[in-house]
């Protein structure tokens, strides 16, 4: 599965206003969800009551990530991704889960399957976890494929780029961690000690999925049958990257809630669509699994 860049470039028009809930629904849907085997897919909806940026909730401005194939294409290119990011990861790194996160790490779903790469899950403490797109808090040279920290790599651009932070600090965040910033020429970049270059370990758009990851995703929802549960938190499903699994679960009959704020593109397959908040639903649900 390749990530297409206009996805993000998604919008609703106008901007979204709150929907009526109906706390009959909620309730119904709480009590589904509770009573039922579970995997459990989120979005970047989830995250932002940790204060990361989403891409597409409700006055949230049209922004286009760069792609694979502009990454790898120049070292200027790079250059521009690592001196954004760099800003971008002294605040995500030092993110904390929310109530959400916590929330989901009690119910413990057989499977969690997640779209975000803050690592915020792992943090709050799920086991159970597969991060769909990868993590930024590793890195990957596309030379000999070695991994290596986030975090010692940080400590590094911080001797290469002296004062970079404190100059850049009031930047603008971005929902991929990275921060709107024009004046990059002069960022130093390391290369892995082979030579090759440095990626985050993320999946960026026009880059695959790991076929081994789709698959255990694949294979977790189809074990649910009619007698499970798809929960959705927090993700308009615009790209498909997780929209197929929505796609999956209803055409085996498996139940489907969304809790989103604002349409999604999985919305005419859902048993229940809910327009509230992810943390607070989310707490619900733990206390009644509880």
């Amino acid at each position: 599965m390749t990530l297409s860049r206009s996805a993000y470039a998604f919008t609703q028009g106008e901007a979204h206003e709150a929907a009526e809930v109906d706390p009959g629904e909620v309730e119904a849907a709480l009590d589904l969800l509770a009573t039922r085997p579970l995997v459990v897919l989120t979005g970047a909806g989830l995250s932002t009551d940790s204060g990361i940026p989403d891409y597409r909730g409700p006055g949230a401005p049209v922004r286009a990530p760069m792609t694979y194939q502009e990454f790898i294409a120049t070292p200027e290119a790079q250059r521009r991704y690592w001196a954004r990011s760099h800003v971008g990861w002294q605040r995500m790194g030092h993110a904390e889960p929310n109530d959400g996160h916590r929330a989901l790490a009690a119910v413990d779903p057989l499977l969690l399957i997640t779209q975000n790469v803050d690592g915020l899950h792992e943090a709050a403490g799920s086991q159970r976890l597969i991060a769909l797109h990868g993590r930024v808090a590793d890195v990957i040279c596309l030379s000999c494929r070695a991994t290596s920290s986030r975090a010692a790599l940080a400590g590094l651009l911080d001797e290469l780029n002296p004062g970079w932070i404190d100059r850049h600090g009031s930047a603008l965040t971005k929902p991929d961690g990275d921060v709107e910033l024009d004046e990059t020429a002069d960022f130093v970049v390391p290369t892995c000690e082979c030579g090759g270059p440095l990626k985050p370990d993320v999946v960026f758009f026009g880059e695959n999925v790991p076929a081994d990851r789709v698959a255990r995703c694949y294979a977790a929802v189809e074990a649910l049958g009619t007698g499970g549960a798809l929960l959705v938190a927090g993700s308009s499903l615009t790209v498909m990257s997780g929209l197929r699994f929505v796609k999956r679960a209803a055409a085996g009959g498996t139940p489907v809630v969304i809790v989103n704020r604002g349409a999604t593109r999985g919305d005419a397959l859902a048993t229940y669509k809910l327009e509230v908040g992810t943390s607070e639903f989310l707490t619900e649900l733990a206390a009644l699994v509880a």
